[in-house]
């Protein structure tokens, strides 16, 4: 395999080059070197990335696969800021028309608008300043520190240190007063030791760390929209690491699921455990707590407000939700306080009024009460039985039971008389057994009346039903002469209501219908049914 790549600038110098070669395999002619002196394997090709496991390389190129060859326009040096490069005494022509500089025009001018500018006045001019432009590599226009000044640190610092020497200077002063208080009322040997004391506390105390530093214990910096990923933002991770993780809480799989690119656990990973115990209670807990709660809330009113109509949205104007929110709770709790306030008035408040007894509120006392044998008080007063506000104990009508005391039938009464009646008296077992006696009398009437009644059925018969509706004899004759007349007394009577003008006014009822005028109205009586309704008369 040929080791070079390179094109030949004639066929005599391609032959040189292959008969060079053949030597070199033959050992006739030295071994060819690279730069750094070392032989190169003939079978490897210079152009491989990384040579094959079993040539033994020690020296592959990786040079058709980067730029290996340097631009020498390209430069890691940055502006010059602030830099001035010349100062001119009078305006030029061409220069901004407020500062009188070259490099810039009267548009772009940084400096502050003068009232009368510098081409008027020719006074002040102000220096050109230095322009450079860079034609920056690969890695050069994504360096972030490209240009940055570490001197420019300094003052970070200074500050910092500042803030020691004051807090440092203060501990000391707060010590110096805690030493005068003491040395006042205590003798000077013993001041002598308690300053050694205080000395050593002054140490400890400067070796403290404030609390602002170890809430800083776990920072972390995310990067979002630059160049390099992100702006740089601070997200405190507040969990500390001696902690155990959430999800090593539970180890079986079918608990609680932890998402490892959120780092979040919803569900409870321990749920059987006591609720005291618990240092961790899944991440929706913080949901359904805190400010989280009363953000969720605050979304739902200005959703439910939109609906409504009201000009409310929760991220374009949040103030403006919340203070909504706070005057809509307001508002509620008015409306809620009028309305107890109203029910009072008119139906009184029966717990404000009249405090329940003792009796009632605890249902039990230290005082104590000594009982012999057979259940006597001995020393000490028995305890009332608590009463309630209801009537106990009232019997009304000589009765000795209450009423709902007895059960039957489905109904309720006494069960001193056995009575159903409410407002009956009572009458002892004397109305008992009266009661059960007339029971036993009537069931034995029923008895003796279904033993000697024999229920028959009437036959039924067959009813010719007359046109009008009348039961009809069977035997039944119409008298031909008296059927004529009522036939014309009948069209008499259409021709009436057909013409009004032949009405009378004075109009005779009869209230007497022969079976003759029933069998003219039947004849006469037109059916819309018949088809041949058109040839009658």
């Amino acid at each position: 395999m040929a080791t070079a790549s390179v094109a030949f600038k004639s066929r005599e110098d391609h032959r040189k080059q292959m008969e060079l070669e053949e030597a070199r395999k033959a050992g006739l002619a030295p071994a060819e070197v690279d730069e750094d002196g070392k032989e190169i394997n003939p079978h490897i090709p210079q152009y491989m990335s990384s040579a094959p496991w079993y040539l033994n390389a020690e020296r592959p190129s990786l040079k058709h696969q980067r730029k290996w060859k340097s631009d020498p326009n390209y430069t890691k040096s940055w502006y010059d800021r602030g830099a001035k490069i010349y100062q001119a005494d009078k305006y030029r022509k061409g220069a901004c028309e407020n500062c009188g500089a070259m490099t810039h025009t009267t548009k772009t001018c940084m400096e502050r608008p003068r009232k009368l500018g510098a081409k008027w006045t020719s006074k002040n001019i102000a220096p050109d300043e230095k322009i450079e432009t860079f034609e920056l590599d690969y890695d050069g226009k994504r360096d972030r520190w490209n240009g940055y000044d570490a001197a420019s640190y300094a003052h970070v610092i200074e500050r910092y240190e500042a803030r020691d020497e004051a807090r440092k200077k203060f501990l000391k002063d707060q010590q110096f007063k805690k030493l005068e208080e003491k040395n006042s009322t205590q003798n000077v040997e013993e001041g002598v030791s308690d300053d050694e004391d205080n000395e050593d506390a002054l140490k400890i105390d400067e070796a403290k760390v404030d609390e602002s530093k170890q809430m800083d214990f776990a920072k972390v910096e995310k990067r979002v929209r630059t160049t390099g990923g992100g702006s740089t933002g601070t997200v405190r991770n507040l969990r500390i690491r001696e902690d155990t993780a959430k999800y090593l809480l539970n180890l079986d799989v079918n608990s609680a699921h932890y998402d490892p690119k959120t780092r979040s656990m919803r569900e409870d990973p321990l749920p059987d455990m006591d609720p005291n115990e618990k240092f961790y209670a899944g991440d929706n807990q913080n949901r359904v707590s805190g400010q989280a709660l009363e953000f969720k809330q605050l979304n739902i009113h200005a959703w439910e407000a939109f609906e409504k109509g009201n000009d409310v949205h929760m991220q374009a104007a949040p103030s403006q939700a919340e203070l909504l929110y706070k005057n809509y709770k307001v508002n509620k709790e008015k409306l809620k306080s009028q309305v107890k306030e109203t029910i009072v008035e008119k139906y009184g408040n029966a717990a404000a009024d009249e405090a329940l007894p003792r009796e009632l509120l605890l249902g039990q006392s230290e005082r104590e009460v000594e009982y012999d044998r057979a259940g006597r008080i001995i020393k000490g007063q028995e305890m009332a039985l608590p009463k309630s506000k209801y009537e106990e104990d009232i019997y009304i009508n000589n009765h000795t039971c209450v009423w709902g005391s007895w059960w039957k039938d489905h109904q309720w009464g006494y069960k001193c008389c056995k009575q159903f009646v409410r407002n009956s008296y009572c009458t002892g077992a004397a109305g008992i057994e009266a009661a059960e006696a007339a029971s036993d009398l009537m069931k034995a009437n029923i008895a003796r009346k279904e033993a000697t009644q024999e229920v028959v059925a009437p036959p039924t018969e067959e009813k010719n039903l007359a046109t009008w509706g009348t039961d009809i004899p069977h035997d039944l004759v119409l008298d031909q002469e008296k059927l004529a007349e009522s036939l014309k007394k009948e069209d008499k009577r259409r021709k009436e209501e057909k013409d009004e003008r032949k009405r009378k006014y004075n109009v005779k009822w009869n209230e007497e219908v022969t079976a003759e005028d029933m069998e003219a109205y039947r004849m006469k009586k037109v059916h819309h049914d018949d088809p041949m309704k058109d040839f009658l008369n």
